[in-house]
């Protein structure tokens, strides 16, 4: 099958998303090309998801579908700006106060050493599953370790990429609606491993001032040296900028809110001097169906991220005939009806949206157009349509490959790139705990060999002194061969 097939017959390019696609449009300006609609209902809250046929649709039509809900950035970095500065001059009593602010805990301690602090106790079998998810994610992420090669291009000339870890960085585990300590094990991990000696995790404290012990578990477990009880802007502040107890780090990661969000793209265009993982925005899934596709199935893979928040993004995407929307609009109305988070789940669904494609190839041109975070392919020989992804954070394959095993502990990492950054990101690996450096080592051939060349180059640049940095050791070596023959 050739690639080139799974562009959109409507569409005759894709077009590059703006340098923050949190400013697209909220939802397509027009009206549903079909009557029916996807729905469930909650306590009075309609989550019906549009719907839309794509042979139906124009060209801007079809592009419009990829927006995401617009953020206003604008406001949020007015509320920012001000916590990341008075973090910057007032250190640890700054993060006290938004702590005692937004979290409505007091602290006398915002941070502890982790070394100190004593093992929790879990119930063995909430211990068993993070030991199980810890082992896959360490295998999968050591395995991405790259052996060092040497090359010499030319008799004398050798030279070599080397990785070395990224000294101090900082690992932002939200709190809030939820707790994730398999965030703590996704970023912890591929750190340990990358052998980064200062790793400070900021989390939000309990009510007590306490950590969640499931995140002080995987924490320790994980090799995390500090572990600063804030959340928000203020955490990403403390650990960007150093305080009196918090180290200064120098690369932060991880998911959390559109503060937290905010303080990272604040801080990384400041003299904090840091850098980020990636832009990161709510969580989404797209899952394409087919007549072989379990209802069941399908509705639990759409729930499992509506009930993220109210802002996830899901989008079912309808491959060819034969699929029982009223089977799987039953099976949503049921599950969700069970679910703790069914309202936040019935927010999501009423500004998400399913699509219906003529057939796979279709299908698969939307989802590589679209980007999603995590991308469900839950069709009769899924693994055939492997080849023509282009644009996803993480792809999971076949009927008995939910996302929630990747969430927690398939070994892939969770952080993964959302908004459409998908195009241009891919999700926080091994590598993103490294820099590398390059080497070169040149024989006294190896310059005779190679220096002329560069002598002439730089000299059409109009560069005398890196032409000369090569001419006067080649002067020195002829000036020692003449020596030798004497």
């Amino acid at each position: 099958m050739d690639s080139q097939l799974l562009l959109l017959n409507k569409t005759n390019a894709l077009i590059k998303p703006p340098l923050f696609s949190f400013f697209a449009s909220s939802k397509p300006r027009y009206n549903p090309s079909s009557n029916f609609s996807l729905g469930c209902k909650l306590k009075g809250v309609m989550c019906a998801m549009k719907s839309y046929r794509l042979s139906e649709l124009s060209n801007a039509e079809v592009e419009s579908l990829k927006a995401r809900p617009r953020i206003d950035f604008s406001s949020i970095f007015g509320i920012v700006n001000p916590i990341v500065e008075d973090v910057r001059q007032r250190g640890d009593d700054a993060v006290k106060d938004y702590t005692a602010k937004f979290d409505k805990v007091k602290l006398d301690k915002i941070v502890e050493n982790v070394s100190e602090l004593p093992d929790p106790e879990l119930e063995a079998a909430v211990r068993e599953a993070f030991d199980v998810a810890y082992d896959n994610i360490y295998a999968f992420h050591l395995a991405q370790k790259s052996t060092e090669k040497s090359v010499e291009n030319m008799k004398g000339v050798r030279c070599k990429r080397v990785a070395r870890s990224i000294g101090s960085v900082g690992l932002y585990v939200p709190g809030g609606t939820a707790v994730l300590p398999s965030t703590a094990l996704m970023l912890a991990v591929p750190a340990q491993i990358a052998g980064c000696k200062t790793v400070v995790l900021a989390t939000p404290p309990s009510q007590d001032g306490s950590i969640c012990k499931e995140v002080l578990y995987c924490a320790k477990k994980a090799g995390v040296t500090h572990i600063l009880k804030a959340g928000g802007a203020q955490a990403i502040s403390a650990m960007a900028w150093g305080t009196d107890s918090c180290p200064k780090v120098e690369k932060i990661f991880g998911p959390g809110n559109q503060y937290v969000t905010a303080a990272k793209m604040i801080l990384q265009n400041s003299e904090a001097m840091i850098s980020i993982d990636m832009p990161a925005g709510p969580s989404e899934v797209l899952v394409i169906a087919d007549s072989y596709a379990s209802p069941v199935h399908i509705a639990a893979d759409l729930l499992s991220q509506a009930e993220h928040g109210p802002d996830s993004q899901v989008v079912l995407v309808v491959a060819g005939d034969g699929v029982d929307m009223k089977a799987i609009e039953e099976e949503i109305s049921k599950q969700r009806q069970s679910l703790p988070r069914g309202e936040y789940a019935s927010k999501a669904l009423s500004h998400s949206f399913t699509v219906f494609a003529h057939d796979m190839v279709e299908a698969v041109s939307f989802s590589n157009l679209y980007a999603p975070e995590h991308l469900i392919i839950n069709v009769k020989d899924a693994e055939k349509w492997e080849n023509f992804i282009e644009n996803a954070g993480s792809v999971f394959l076949g009927p008995w490959t939910p996302e929630s095993v990747g969430d927690y502990a398939s070994g892939t990492n969770h952080v993964l790139p959302t908004y459409g950054y998908a195009r241009m990101y891919g999700g926080v690996s091994l590598d993103s705990f490294q820099k590398y450096m390059t080497v070169q080592s040149l024989t006294e051939e190896g310059l005779m060999k190679l220096g002329p060349y560069v002598a002439t180059m730089a000299e059409v640049e109009g560069l005398d002194a890196h032409k000369r940095a090569v001419t006067l050791r080649l002067q020195d070596i002829e000036a020692r061969q003449v020596s030798n023959t004497r």
